[in-house]
């Protein structure tokens, strides 16, 4: 069996050479993410060009995710060589956005004197450091280091949601946005994501005319708005350091199993990302931790899995993404499809949306005929992906083939499980595309004459109107 969960990898100083990113689409990158909050615009939007054409040289769809800097609290750039903070030192916190040294640590917040007090444990770097604020000047607050390590960079600091004015989208966020939706791009990410409203204040065109919309799932407030996050966007993205920092540890392995199972119930892709693979931003082969936390993000039910640093500035991006890929598909081997699709079928009865009945019960009769004829496809024709991405939720073992006559929806369609996307040239009409696609299956390998096969066509998609056709056939 292939493997279905997709596979995410930020692109960074150590990846973005043409090379390295044919290098990593090889080894199974679906996706490559470009982080704002460690470039420029103008950095990432030369990188954005470079996957483009290293995906084009290559022959292979590759969709591309933009991750918007948010309202992210960040320390001043350290030094290139890093900055280490031992246990017990005591230094000073300050607004600002000078360089950071041992002695003052300069944060890009104006509110900091207001909103951090004395007692609050602050983690820098998804916990690489964390210190306590001991009391508050005029223009600094007195901090002791309560666990050391080196900081590199920019860190992130996490200020508890509740007390951070900023919201998102930032202006700055949306300035970004505008420049990428000039040039196409697929998919967006949205930070700190607290409401439904959040998801909306974006204001872009619905997908596939617009890009997909991914919410990070981060803060307090976003658990607890989960399902109106979850119905506002495209997808959303299990965004585990500063959900870390939100809930206590033990709490959050808990929390990405809810998250996960409630995206894929109303039919979002859902992303697990942070410290998957950690070590190999230096070491060679993952912790046997960090194997166990990949399969298991698989047996959760992840739609993809997300590299961080491990291929944006670590030291071998190609292995990294080839040692996550093959720990995947082994995990996708032993998925327990069956009893998936059994849970999924109790929690849609309680969440289903009215307007989306015809397409929740065409697409589980489709998983239930592949089930029970053992069928070689699910072929699914879609103009904005919402046909597959609603098959996918029941995680069938048929391979399911997505067309769409709407390129931007192809590349969207690879954050999205199991489904091997490919565009359909031609007018949207079905007495056209359904042997065209039947057609370009043979041609392309993925279906063979003698195979069974599952065809559903959304037809609601492109009329404007909810009808859904399926058909079991056999290819001539």
């Amino acid at each position: 069996m292939p493997r279905r969960t997709k596979i995410i990898a930020t692109i960074g100083p150590t990846s973005d050479s043409e090379a390295v990113l044919k290098g990593m689409i090889e080894a199974g990158m679906d996706v490559a993410r470009l982080s704002l909050a460690h470039e420029s615009l103008d950095q990432a939007l030369a990188r954005y060009h470079r996957v483009r054409k290293a995906a084009a040289d290559f022959g292979r769809t590759v969709g591309i995710l933009v991750d918007l800097p948010g309202p992210k609290v960040r320390a001043g750039a350290v030094p290139d060589e890093g900055l280490l903070l031992l246990e017990g030192q005591r230094f000073k916190l300050t607004p600002g956005t000078g360089t950071s040294t041992a002695e003052v640590i300069q944060v890009d917040y104006d509110q900091l004197l207001s909103d951090i007090h004395p007692g609050d444990t602050i983690a820098f770097g998804d916990g690489a450091v964390v210190v306590e604020a001991l009391g508050r000047a005029d223009d600094h607050i007195e901090a002791s280091v309560i666990h050391g390590g080196v900081l590199k960079g920019r860190p992130g600091i996490h200020i508890p949601s509740d007390r951070l004015r900023l919201t998102s989208p930032t202006p700055e966020d949306l300035r970004c946005l505008d420049a990428f939706i000039d040039v196409d791009v697929d998919m967006v990410a949205l930070s700190f994501v607290r409401s439904a409203h959040d998801v909306r204040r974006v204001g872009v065109e619905p997908h596939p005319r617009g890009p997909l919309i991914v919410a990070k799932v981060e803060t307090r407030a976003a658990v607890e708005n989960l399902d109106g996050i979850i119905e506002a966007s495209g997808a959303v993205m299990v965004a585990r350091g500063d959900l870390g920092s939100e809930f206590p540890i033990e709490e959050l392995p808990h929390l990405q199993k809810r998250i996960i199972h409630r995206c894929i119930a109303l039919g979002r892709p859902a992303i697990t990302a942070t410290q998957m693979l950690e070590s190999m931003i230096q070491a060679p082969i993952p912790t046997r931790a960090e194997a166990s936390d990949v399969a298991n993000a698989v047996f959760d039910g992840s739609s993809a899995l997300m590299l961080s640093g491990e291929s944006a500035v670590g030291v071998d991006p190609v292995h990294a993404v080839a040692t996550m890929a093959r720990i995947a598909e082994r995990a996708d081997d032993e998925f327990d499809y069956d009893t998936w699709a059994d849970q999924l079928q109790t929690i849609e009865r309680d969440v289903t949306d009215p307007a989306n009945a015809i397409t929740d019960a065409m697409t589980s009769a489709a998983h239930r005929a592949a089930a029970a004829t053992n069928a070689a496809a699910i072929i699914c024709i879609s103009r904005s992906g919402f046909t597959v991405r609603s098959i996918a939720r029941f995680r069938p073992r048929a391979r399911i083939i997505g067309f769409s006559t709407h390129e931007r929806t192809v590349r969207q369609l690879t954050m999205s499980w199991g489904s091997v996307p490919y565009h359909l040239d031609g007018t949207e009409r079905a007495d056209h595309l359904v042997p065209a696609a039947i057609a370009e299956a043979l041609r392309l390998g993925e279906v063979k004459p003698g195979d069974l096969v599952v065809l559903l066509f959304g037809t609601g998609e492109l009329a404007g109107r909810a009808t859904d056709t399926l058909r079991l056939l056999r290819i001539p």
